[in-house]
């Protein structure tokens, strides 16, 4: 059995999760909903427990949210969880890519660049604006170019990183997370993608690390193309060091930022010389920045 301890929260609550790790040792997993769209400021956030977590946990992470009411928590029957989310998982496409289950294998065209992401334990299955946002840029970007060196930073399910050696087969692509789990998702996955592992060119290499400290990371830099679908408070945070990394001409693609939250992230990365690619779709609630490093 696992648990759930669920209550509602204002947006500006489910817009800024803390980093739970840094609060408790083996925290539960987050996930934030706006269930009715009429009321913007109405959320609902859920923690999920393997075990029913005790009184004082409970009541620690409640405490976070200024905001929490409604508070309630509840024992969820076993269940095949994979499967029953993988159900309702319909392929996605964007440009030539095509991100599916292995349910929806047979939606695959010719000509297509299919990505097979089953339902698991790390973010990234082409669903959520965020990731969609990021392959649309790919695809648009690929158009006019080739990339040669690629990192994708918080890869979670390994997706963008797979992504774009599907598009650029001569790349050297790295994909990094700071969480091990998401590592071994992207790995697996890239076994049901036949992505070769490696380090050298039309291989891709994996390492777990927060932002670009690893040595995997920084040796390999610099890169032509940089991707982060992480949220907006690291991807501010990280500004200088993705800058560096960037060759001059170099582009970064940029997601996991709210509406309002675009021309602080931009700001910070204009002050290190990456300006944006094309105009930003401001009416997109998830948008994605595509920005080039000036030579």
């Amino acid at each position: 059995m696992s648990w759930t301890l669920g209550f509602r929260v204002n947006r500006a609550d489910a817009e800024n999760l803390p980093d739970l790790f840094e609060v408790m040792d083996d925290p539960p997993t987050l996930n934030v909903e706006e269930p009715d769209p009429s009321r913007p400021d109405d959320w609902r956030l859920t923690a999920y427990f393997a075990e029913q977590p005790d009184a004082a946990t409970a009541a620690a992470i409640v405490a976070l949210f200024a905001s929490a009411s409604d508070i309630v928590l509840a024992e969820l029957a076993d269940a095949d969880w994979t499967t029953l989310s993988q159900r309702g998982l319909e392929p996605v496409r964007a440009g030539r890519f095509i991100v599916h289950t292995a349910e929806h294998a047979d939606a695959v065209r010719p000509g297509d660049w299919p990505l097979r992401i089953d339902a698991g334990l790390a973010f990234g299955t082409g669903q959520h604006a965020t990731t969609h946002g990021c392959l649309n840029a790919l695809a648009r970007l690929g158009k006019g170019r080739r990339f040669r060196a690629v990192a994708d930073i918080g890869t979670g399910t390994g997706i963008l990183a797979m992504a774009a050696l599907r598009q650029h087969r001569a790349a050297a692509v790295i994909a990094s997370d700071i969480d091990p789990i998401a590592i071994a998702v992207a790995c697996t996955n890239m076994g049901l993608n036949h992505i070769v592992a490696g380090t050298c060119a039309g291989r891709m290499a994996t390492a777990t690390a927060p932002g670009l400290c690893a040595p995997a990371l920084r040796n390999r830099a610099p890169y032509d193309l940089v991707l982060a679908n992480i949220l907006a408070p690291p991807l501010i945070a990280l500004a200088r060091d993705v800058a560096r990394v960037i060759s001059p001409g170099g582009v970064l693609v940029m997601a996991g930022l709210l509406d309002h939250q675009q021309r602080s992230v931009a700001n910070a990365y204009r002050r290190h010389g990456l300006v944006p690619v094309w105009p930003v779709d401001r009416q997109a609630e998830w948008p994605c920045l595509a920005l080039w490093k000036k030579r």
